[in-house]
């Protein structure tokens, strides 16, 4: 297996693994930008050079023999060891050009990155942002994205970055529902838990809001969920229930007034992160000294204060 093992090209090693990821060929060949029949004819010229079956064919799809499951082995290393130094190498780039990928949701992005990113780019033209908005983490270690916004009590040991605000959290509901404000922004809460009420979804279930739900209202009383904070904030403005916001989303739409003070239990922090080894990467740099020095402006505004 030795010789003819060292003629097989990277693309072979990707390959191998993107069937061993797929269980399957259509999948494989999707993920590679190739045509089903490709991908079958190589798979069947690896096997033949390396005189070695890689896969067992079953019904419920590929599964790796142990000569396949070397070959993997191999391709996690290699393609581990080309981020890595695709990555330091980015790191030491000088000037503030370029594409950068920013990983954020859709909440922080359309109440306050949005315009910012509008004059980052108006002082920043070399720069060309590409945002990808998502409630899970990105892998930053693999260059999924090279800056991330999140509001996160533990932001990942393996990334770096600064705490920018806490973002508040309170209970709001529609204004027209709630007459007398300064009445209602201290309501009982004990009334107020037999409102009809909205929630955040299950796929949010670690958030402190969601748990409060859970712990104190009753099922029946959960009228609507959903699983973004914009479509919970639309949700609440269109008279579906009360529930707990952002107060820099929530306060920025008249229609909806606070039924509570903002709660510390709720409460996240906002951060800048990115990997260590792109930490020093001048378009990096320039984002997140950027955005640190223009989100510090309104760090009041989202901790809650009225303004």
């Amino acid at each position: 297996m030795v010789e003819p093992f060292k003629h097989l090209a990277w693309d072979d090693f990707r390959l191998v693994k993107a069937i061993a990821d797929a269980r399957g060929l259509p999948a494989a060949a999707a993920q590679m930008g190739v045509n089903h029949s490709t991908v079958f004819r190589r798979l069947g010229q690896i096997e033949e050079a390396l005189g070695v079956k890689l896969f067992e064919r079953h019904r419920a799809g590929y599964a790796l023999t142990p000569a396949g499951e070397e070959i993997v082995a191999v391709a996690e290393r290699v393609d581990a060891d080309i981020t890595a130094v695709t990555r330091k190498l980015v790191g030491r780039e000088l000037a503030p050009a370029g594409e950068l990928r920013v990983t954020t949701n859709d909440s922080l992005l359309v109440h306050l990155l949005t315009s910012l990113f509008a004059q980052f780019r108006a002082a920043y033209p070399t720069i060309q942002l590409d945002v990808v908005l998502t409630n899970q983490a990105l892998n930053l270690s693999k260059r999924d994205a090279d800056v991330a916004i999140r509001a996160t009590d533990k932001p990942p040991e393996n990334l770096v970055g600064r705490r920018i605000a806490n973002v508040a959290w309170a209970l709001y509901g529609r204004a027209s529902d709630f007459p007398d404000p300064e009445t209602q922004r201290n309501a009982d809460l004990a009334t107020l838990c037999n409102r009809t009420w909205v929630s955040l979804g299950d796929n949010l279930g670690s958030l402190n809001v969601v748990r409060f739900v859970r712990t104190h209202i009753a099922p029946e009383n959960v009228g609507y969920k959903v699983n973004t904070v914009l479509g919970l904030a639309e949700a609440i403005e269109a008279g579906l229930g009360i529930g707990h916001l952002p107060c820099f989303i929530a306060d920025a739409r008249p229609s909806l007034v606070r039924l509570q003070p903002p709660d510390k239990q709720f409460e996240a922090q906002l951060w800048l992160l990115t990997h260590p080894d792109l930490r020093h990467n001048a378009r990096v740099r320039a984002l997140m000294d950027f955005l640190a020095a223009e989100m510090s402006q309104c760090r009041r505004y989202m901790e809650g204060d009225l303004i």
